[in-house]
């Protein structure tokens, strides 16, 4: 089992079964350093798995880049408002460094339902936790000083 599957084991808790055919609809894919996954204003039509590799969510803010969110190693990246409402990018996704990624395209995303039937609520507890670690987050920049952020 690849770290992929073990990841969409963990996170979903896909059933065996269904894992290996949920896991082989995500296809290689290598960006290098600097490299744009998405542009603010395009539309995302991917979730991908970095393998390895960092990348990072920013925005252009009165001349200067704000970076949101750094992702690494065995962990999703996408733009999910964008994936899911179809609606244009806030972000900009880029590879801080060359990124291995294994990438599910939103036609492949939407027929999960057809292969795991339970996906509706796997997908939503999986929503969950990603909102739980947004208000974690939030929280720390509100409660925290500098030096415990840092």
């Amino acid at each position: 089992m690849n770290h992929l599957q073990i990841h969409i084991r963990d996170t979903f808790g896909i059933r065996p079964e269904k894992l290996e055919e949920v896991a082989a609809l995500f296809q290689p894919e290598k960006l290098s350093r600097g490299d744009t996954f998405l542009a603010a204003g395009g539309y995302c039509q991917r979730l991908s798995f970095i393998e390895e590799g960092f990348m990072r969510v920013y925005v252009n803010l009165d001349g200067k880049e704000v970076t949101q969110w750094v992702s690494g190693n065995n962990y999703f990246m996408t733009e999910i408002s964008s994936l899911t409402f179809g609606t244009a990018s806030r972000w900009n996704i880029q590879a801080l460094t060359d990124c291995q990624l294994l990438t599910l395209h939103l036609r492949d995303y939407q027929r999960l339902g057809e292969l795991v039937p339970e996906w509706n609520r796997l997908e939503k507890l999986f929503l969950a936790k990603c909102f739980a670690t947004l208000e974690d987050r939030v929280f720390s920049f509100l409660s925290m000083t500098a030096e415990e952020r840092y």
